[in-house]
C-alpha cells in the first residue's frame, strides 16, 4: 500500500509540480463577437500575459456551434498557432473569452439518416400508445414491448448522435490529440483517480481549458478583477455543503448519488477549521433556503434542476458549483434560472457546469476539488482538472485560470490517502443521471 500511495504522489507532483504561469496560457476570443477581443486584451493584462499568447477565431458568436465549424474554423486555429507559435511546448492552459461558443452539437445527420430517423420516430410513437394500452396485458407482454421500446429508443440514439453533443472547452482539452472517438467521454488523465491506470489519452496530450465568460461583458471584468483582489488577502467566509444523506459507515462502498453525496461530508471534514474557514453542512433532503447562507465563499450541493435558489450571500471571489443536470446550459438567456448563470449575475468569481445531461460521475469530485483548492499549492484550474474525471464530454470550468484564492502550504497527501473509487476510467457512459435520486 505504501509503494502504491508513493507513486501516485509523485505521479501528482509531476504533473503539477509548480503553479500554472501566465506565459502558460494561450487566450481565445472571437473577433465575430463584440467585447471578446477586448475582454481577452483587459485579462492578459491584469496577469501580465504575453500579447503574443492571444489566439483570434471568427466564428458564431452564439452559445452554440456545429460539429463541422468546431473541426473547420477552431481547431486548425488551435493546433496552427501550438505548431508555430509555441515550438517549445510552453502553453498548458487554454481560456476561451466571451463569444465563444459554449457548446457543441452533434454531428448532422445525412439525407439517409434523417428519413431513417423519421420512421424510427413514427414507430417508437406508435409503440408508445401499444404499452399504454397494454396495462391489462400480463406482464410478459409488457415486458416485450419495453425491450423493443429501449431497442429503438438506442437506435434513435445512435442516429441523432446524441453522446457527440459536448461542451466546447472540455473538446478544446483534446485539440492536440487526433482520431479519438467522438461518442460519449475520455478519460481524463489529470484526475488523481486515474493516475494509474493504462488510459488512451496521455498528459501530454492535454491542454487544460478555463473560460472567462458570463451574461454580460461588465460580468466577466468584475469575476476577473475579484480575483485579483481575492488573492491579495485571501477568500474567507463560510464553505457551505448541502449533502441529502448522512454521512456512510466508514468503509462502506458507496457510487452513484451516493458517493457524490459522501465526497460532500469528506469536503465539509476537510475544510473544517482550514484556512480559518468556518464550514456549514447540511445532510437534510430539503435545500438551503433563501437567505439562510450568509458569506458564502465555497458552496457545493445539489439538487435543483433549472431552478437556481437565492440562498446566498456571496462574498467576493466566492467558487461554487451545484451537482445537477443542466447548470450551464447558458450564460445569456435572460429568463434562464440554471445555477451557473445565476450564481454568476449574484457574484461569484468562478463555478462549474455542464451544458446538458453530464451524468452523475461526471461532475468534479467536491473533496478533491476543495481539498485541493483549500491547500493553496494549484490554480483554479489545475484543481478542476486534478478533480474532473472526463474529457470531450459535458462540464465547463468558469473563471480565471490562474485564480488561487488560498496560499497556505498544506500537505497533498490527504487527497492520495482517500483514493477515491470512482469505477474505471474506461467504463460506458452509464446511466446514472445528474438528476433527482
Amino acid at each position: 500500500m505504501f509503494n502504491k500511495l508513493f507513486i501516485l504522489f509523485f505521479l501528482i507532483f509531476q504533473t503539477f509540480c509548480y503553479g500554472l504561469e501566465p506565459g502558460e496560457i494561450l487566450v481565445i476570443a472571437n473577433r465575430n463577437a463584440a467585447k471578446s477581443v477586448g475582454l481577452a486584451k483587459y485579462y492578459m493584462d491584469k496577469r501580465n500575459i504575453p500579447d503574443s499568447n492571444l489566439l483570434h477565431l471568427w466564428v458564431t458568436d452564439k452559445e452554440e456551434c456545429s460539429r463541422g465549424d468546431y473541426h473547420d474554423k477552431i481547431v486548425p486555429m488551435v493546433r496552427k498557432y501550438l505548431r508555430e507559435k509555441d515550438p517549445g511546448k510552453k502553453i498548458r492552459c487554454l481560456v476561451t473569452l466571451y463569444g465563444v461558443p459554449l457548446k457543441i452539437k452533434p454531428s448532422e445527420m445525412n439525407g439517409k439518416e434523417k428519413k431513417e430517423h423519421e420512421d424510427l420516430v413514427g414507430r417508437s410513437q406508435a409503440l408508445k400508445h401499444r404499452f399504454k394500452a397494454a396495462k391489462d396485458d400480463p406482464a410478459e407482454s409488457k415486458k416485450a414491448l419495453e425491450g423493443e421500446l429501449e431497442n429503438l429508443q438506442k437506435q434513435l440514439a445512435a442516429l441523432s448522435r446524441e453522446d457527440q453533443e459536448s461542451a466546447l472547452d472540455s473538446e478544446l482539452a483534446l485539440v492536440k490529440k487526433e482520431g479519438y472517438p467522438l461518442e460519449g467521454w475520455i478519460p481524463n488523465p489529470h484526475f488523481i483517480d486515474f493516475k494509474l491506470e493504462k488510459l488512451p489519452v496521455s498528459s501530454d496530450e492535454v491542454l487544460m481549458v478555463s473560460r472567462l465568460d458570463g451574461p454580460t461583458p461588465e460580468m466577466v471584468r468584475r469575476m476577473i478583477d475579484d480575483s485579483l483582489e481575492t488573492e491579495t488577502k485571501g477568500l474567507s467566509g463560510t464553505a457551505y455543503f448541502d449533502a441529502r444523506w448522512p454521512k456512510p459507515e466508514p468503509g462502506k462502498k458507496v457510487d452513484g448519488y451516493a458517493f457524490y453525496d459522501r465526497a460532500l461530508h469528506l469536503a465539509a471534514d476537510y475544510l473544517r477549521g482550514k484556512n480559518g474557514m468556518n464550514v456549514v453542512l447540511d445532510d437534510g433532503q430539503a435545500l438551503f433556503a433563501p437567505g439562510q447562507c450568509p458569506n458564502a465563499a465555497l458552496y457545493c450541493g445539489w439538487y435543483s434542476l433549472g431552478k437556481y435558489v437565492d440562498a446566498f450571500q456571496w462574498q467576493k471571489g466566492a467558487v461554487a458549483y451545484h451537482i445537477a443536470s443542466a447548470e450551464c446550459s447558458t450564460l445569456r438567456n435572460p429568463g434562464s434560472q440554471v445555477w451557473c448563470k445565476r450564481m454568476l449575475e449574484e457574484g461569484v468569481a468562478a463555478c462549474v457546469g455542464p451544458t446538458s445531461e453530464p451524468y452523475v460521475q461526471a461532475f468534479p469530485v467536491p473533496d478533491i476539488f476543495f481539498g485541493l483548492l483549500a491547500d493553496g499549492h494549484l490554480s483554479l484550474v489545475e484543481c478542476y482538472f486534478a478533480a474532473t474525471p472526463y474529457l470531450s464530454w459535458r462540464m465547463v470550468l468558469i473563471g480565471d485560470p490562474l485564480y488561487n484564492p488560498f496560499h497556505s502550504r498544506s500537505s497533498l497527501l490527504f487527497h492520495i490517502n482517500q483514493k477515491h473509487r470512482l469505477p474505471t476510467a474506461n467504463q460506458k457512459v452509464a446511466k446514472t443521471h445528474g438528476g433527482n435520486a
